[in-house]
């Protein structure tokens, strides 16, 4: 768990990071140091993927946004129509003038919301098909990925950043949009109105284009910083959370306290900062519009006086400039969530593009079936992406014959369970191979030879579901028969039959409900379910009672009789009756044989067992 606080450094330009929560100084990213792509609107393309499926709704809505933008130019020549013609004899004509100013409403207002249907319908949609393209894509990656970001920043990154896309697709796009037509259409119509006036208005456009420049750059670096800070206490939050009993035990509930209460504080002042740059723009920006307004209204008076335009000419050219300045002021600020949403979607594309050390080959080879489940190690040396430095294993040469019980032994630290991964490919080697039946594990595609392995890790992982549906992951088409079977074979079918409501109780958030050994038991059914040629166990029993263990061994035994078994323990009790005990040491096999053979060898075994069997006997 991270007790350290937040990190100050921001992520190396295309690379994952773990945002602010590991370092010591307590410093937040600064905006110099943000990623150059993060400051180009241009990476809000990377959406069109996933755009592309619903054109036919992004061209039904921009027919609605063009009809009400269309409309709202319209409405101005309708008042002119009104305010020249009023004093006219003719009622019928000008009850006809606004007439029609009441249906370009009507219109409007129909037009409009049949936008704001279809344009948030595909926000919707678009962004539950992000969310679940990263899931997609990290669920599949392999433990080297999570070694450079935290889950929390992931599941920050799938909820708040698809949150702001959401947000600017569904409404911000079709905003920015709707007033760029009407910025460009009135334009047009305030020339063709009168070219004087216009020309005066365009002499303010370059005094709001500034501010908007230099203040909209800062904004954008202080957006991508305020998401790296939510994230990491996102992450900061899920981390304590997920460990509550260690953080509890430890008493340590005040420090977690304070540090998730410090980096909420930091991400709260990094966005008031935003807000205030953001406020900042939008005072400067209205401001400057709506006094060139006012002056350019001062001059139009003028020239109604002298005669040289109607009053309905200079009150629809008022209504342009209006128009047009509202434009302005709203595209200035959708600009700065365009910005937000730049940022969050680099974010995202950062995990769909990220590149896994482990990847399945284009043309993959199959295995021969039945499988028989013979594993290799060919000259295999591997050290972990973290600690690049220590070789978790060194030149390892070992071969497992199909139905070979095999039990790995040593120190901690040997490279035990470094084997086990391996043989899940969760790593590929720096130098051999590792072969199932004689193929490369890179050869293969990894989800056809990993459901020939049962896996039971030394951490069992236990679901937020009932003890079936636990047991049931192992193999998701098994019957409630084959689910209590499993559970009777691995010495848990009488706590689970005393829960409240048997198979089908709720085991709580990670199994809170059970103790360490019942979670051990379903891990154990659940990988006896899968019924794999392939049976990795890595500490198994290790939580478990004498008398649990010693119901779980004879299963075990019974269970390993027809396929390849690998066990990894520290207790030597567990795996005396092994065809053949691996002795471990550095990552280096350093003696090989049965448990009689390796004692009368001498040596690190012989050591261990004297260790846990004489000086254990004598301590009782």
């Amino acid at each position: 768990m991270n007790l350290i606080g937040p990190q100050g450094t921001r992520p190396e330009q295309g690379k994952l990071s773990k945002g602010p929560g590991m370092a010591r100084n307590q410093t937040a990213p600064t905006a110099e140091e943000d990623r150059e792509s993060s400051r180009e609107i241009s990476v809000l393309g990377a959406l069109w993927p996933f755009m592309r499926p619903y054109r036919l709704l992004m061209f039904t809505a921009t027919c609605a946004l063009v009809l009400t933008a269309g409309l709202s130019l319209t409405l101005p020549l309708a008042v002119r129509r009104v305010v020249d013609n009023f004093r006219i004899s003719e009622s019928a004509l000008l009850n006809q003038y606004f007439l029609a100013a009441l249906v370009i409403a009507a219109l409007l207002a129909a037009g409009t919301g049949l936008r704001y249907a279809l344009v948030t319908r595909l926000g919707e949609r678009v962004v539950a098909d992000i969310r679940k393209a990263v899931f997609d894509r990290v669920i599949g990656m392999s433990p080297a990925f999570f070694e450079k970001i935290m889950t929390g920043e992931v599941l920050s990154r799938i909820t708040t950043d698809t949150t702001l896309i959401q947000s600017v697709l569904g409404s911000s796009v079709s905003i920015a949009l709707r007033n760029l037509l009407i910025f460009m259409g009135g334009m047009v119509l305030m020339l063709l109105t009168s070219a004087k006036l216009t020309g005066l208005v365009l002499l303010i456009v370059p005094a709001v284009i500034v501010p908007i420049m230099v203040l909209g750059r800062r904004l954008r670096g202080i957006s991508r910083e305020n998401q790296d800070w939510i994230a990491a206490s996102s992450g900061n939050a899920g981390e304590a959370l997920g460990a509550v009993q260690t953080v509890q035990a430890f008493t340590h509930e005040t420090a977690s306290r304070a540090q998730f209460s410090q980096m909420t504080e930091t991400a709260f002042d990094v966005s008031v900062k935003r807000i205030r740059t953001r406020a900042y723009l939008t005072v400067i920006v209205i401001f400057l519009v709506f006094s060139g307004i006012v002056g350019v209204l001062w001059m139009g008076a003028n020239d109604v006086r002298a005669g040289l335009m109607s009053e309905g000419t200079l009150i629809q050219f008022v209504i342009y400039a209006v128009l047009v300045a509202g434009s302005v002021a709203a595209l200035s600020e959708i600009w700065s969530e365009l910005q937000r949403a730049a940022g969050a979607t680099e974010r995202l594309i950062e995990l769909l593009n990220a590149t896994d050390t482990v990847q399945d080959p284009k043309a993959a080879q199959a295995l021969s079936q039945p499988v028989k489940g013979e594993i290799t190690f060919q000259d295999v040396s591997f050290a972990y992406p973290a600690r690049p430095g220590v070789q978790a294993l060194n030149a390892v040469n070992l071969v497992v014959k199909p139905g070979e019980t095999v039990a790995f032994v040593g120190p901690s630290g040997a490279g035990k369970t470094t084997i086990i991964q391996m043989i899940q490919r969760f790593y590929d080697p720096d130098q051999g191979a590792v072969l199932l039946d004689g193929v490369a594990l890179p050869d293969l595609q990894r989800a056809d030879f990993r459901q020939h392995l049962a896996m039971v890790p030394q951490d069992p992982v236990i679901f937020a579901a009932s003890a079936r549906e636990n047991i049931r992951f192992g193999r998701p088409g098994a019957t409630d028969a084959e689910v209590e079977a499993a559970a009777a074979a691995a010495a848990a079918h009488d706590f689970i039959s005393a829960l409240p409501e048997g198979y089908d109780s709720f085991v709580g958030e990670r199994g809170v409900m059970l103790s360490g050994g019942q979670k051990q038991r379903i891990a154990i059914a659940r990988a006896i379910l899968r019924d794999a040629p392939v049976l990795l166990l890595d500490e198994a029993t290790s939580a478990l009672d004498a008398e649990s263990e010693r119901l779980v061994q004879a299963a075990v035994d019974e269970l390993s009789q027809s396929r390849t078994t690998l066990i990894v323990a520290h207790r030597l009790a567990t795996v005396k009756k092994a065809d053949r005990i691996v002795v471990m040491e550095e990552g280096q096999v350093v003696a090989t044989g049965t448990h009689d053979a390796l004692v009368a060898e001498g040596g690190l075994y012989a050591r261990l067992a004297r260790l846990q069997f004489t000086d254990g006997l004598a301590a009782e």
